[in-house]
Order: C-alpha cells, then structure tokens, then sequence
C-alpha cells in the first residue's frame, strides 16, 4: 500500500534576542524596551532610571516589519 503523500509546511525559528526585546499588545502594536540600563547608571537621577523601565511604542515600518520577520510567533503579553 503506497504511502499518502502530504504537504508539509515548516516551522520558523524565533529570533531570541528580538523575542526577548520586544513585545506586542492586544491591539497588536510592537513595544520595545529601552537600552542604557545595564551599567554606569551610579549618577543618573532617579527619574531618569524609573523612565527607563517603562516600555515605548516602535515607530517605523520597516523596524516592526523586521521584528514580524524576525520573531513569527511573537504573542500578545499576558
């Protein structure tokens, strides 16, 4: 008896850095975290570090079309 055949489709691999660096809302729109927060922050105000946790909305095109390509199955947080 011959063997069905079937039509595979592959899976993507994710991108960890990207994954890890970005998120998606629940309208779908791209965020990412801020850079400078790893060291050197000894003289840097208060506010200005508490500012740097939050997470920022990406702007270009381009930018969230590389990250889409980058990490397929980015989800939604939460």
């Amino acid at each position: 008896m011959p063997r069905k055949q079937t039509t595979k489709k592959y899976k993507l691999k994710t991108h960890k850095a990207t994954s890890k660096r970005f998120r998606v809302t629940g309208t779908g729109v791209v965020m990412r975290t801020k850079g400078g927060k790893s060291h050197l922050r000894r003289r840097t105000p208060k506010r200005v570090k508490l500012l740097l946790s939050e997470m920022i909305p990406v702007k270009g095109r381009g930018i969230i079309q590389r990250v889409h390509r980058l990490a397929p199955y980015l989800k939604k947080a939460g």
